[in-house]
């Protein structure tokens, strides 16, 4: 999958949720602003109430959409005869817009009333998009080889290359440019602060100061056009590169407490989900079936 087409599937996964979420909070505002007491009283409420046909089925589609989403994404990572079906990012990605796009589904069944052990449910779900989009942060900190697996320390060092000899002999930049660019990465500097955060905003800071001034110093010495561009690319990758190697471990140990966290909650949002279908069988609400 070329970047093109790869960031044409993001968008319209974007496109899609954030479609959803608008179409249906438009088409049922009103309901949804009445009050609990008198949605009885609406002419949506047979159709948006929980067990109504549309509430309904957005309950069970939004919860087909999670099971989906979960057990692909497990399935692709755990079994060998799917490891040549797509790159684990790319179901990652779609990992996550299932796991997005279906407690958008489920918000609108609640009709957002939230009450009894299937508000633990809801809240569990909530807690694991939340902490989803935290580990796919963290996922991307750590570098990894095209088809997914992790990189050690010595391997991220091979895949940085000399950035020096690289400018001095594709670019035939003079002395004074390289010196210039040379400058400006060894301004980065490693944040001392124990608070991660912290630290990742100030180095982010600290990195667009350094390719501003390596912009500066081509734009001095008239590269332009596409050798600027390369050039620059270049000097944001081998920044990326170094900061990852800084945080590697602290990255990859981050990670292994992350799933500590996710996976719980994603445990008692299922389990409390079964339940609920099951209840909501055994009192006859089968939707359209």
């Amino acid at each position: 999958m070329s970047k093109t087409v790869h960031r044409i599937f993001l968008g319209l996964m974007v496109l899609v949720v954030g479609f959803a979420f608008i179409f249906l909070l438009v088409n049922g505002l009103e309901y949804y602003r009445t009050g609990l007491g008198e949605r009885t009283f609406s002419a949506e409420h047979d159709a948006l109430k929980p067990s109504g046909i549309v509430g309904h089925g957005l309950g069970i589609i939004g919860s087909l959409l999670i099971i989906i989403g979960v057990s692909s994404y497990m399935a692709r990572k755990r079994y060998r005869f799917m490891s040549r079906m797509g790159l684990v990012k790319n179901w990652l990605e779609f990992h996550i817009f299932l796991c997005t796009l279906g407690p958008v589904l489920i918000l609108y069944h609640t009709a957002f009333k939230f009450g009894g052990l299937v508000a633990v449910s809801f809240w569990s779900m909530v807690a694991v998009f939340l902490s989803g989009i935290a580990g796919r942060f963290i996922y991307l900190q750590i570098p990894r080889s095209i088809e997914g697996r992790e990189l050690d320390l010595n391997e991220v060092r091979a895949i940085k290359t000399d950035l020096t000899e690289v400018l001095k002999g594709t670019y035939k930049l003079d002395e004074e440019s390289q010196s210039e660019i040379a400058v400006a990465l060894e301004k980065k500097t490693v944040s001392s602060s124990r608070n991660l955060l912290v630290s990742l905003i100030r180095n982010r800071k600290d990195d667009r100061r350094s390719i501003k001034s390596v912009k500066n110093s081509l734009r001095r010495h008239n590269l332009h056009g596409k050798d600027y561009r390369k050039v620059v690319s270049l000097v944001k990758t081998d920044i990326k590169l170094s900061r990852r190697i800084e945080r590697l471990d602290s990255m990859k140990n981050l990670f292994r407490h992350w799933h500590v966290a996710h996976l719980p909650f994603a445990l008692v949002m299922l389990f409390i989900m079964v339940i609920h279908v099951g209840v909501t069988i055994l009192f006859g609400y089968r939707w359209i079936f």
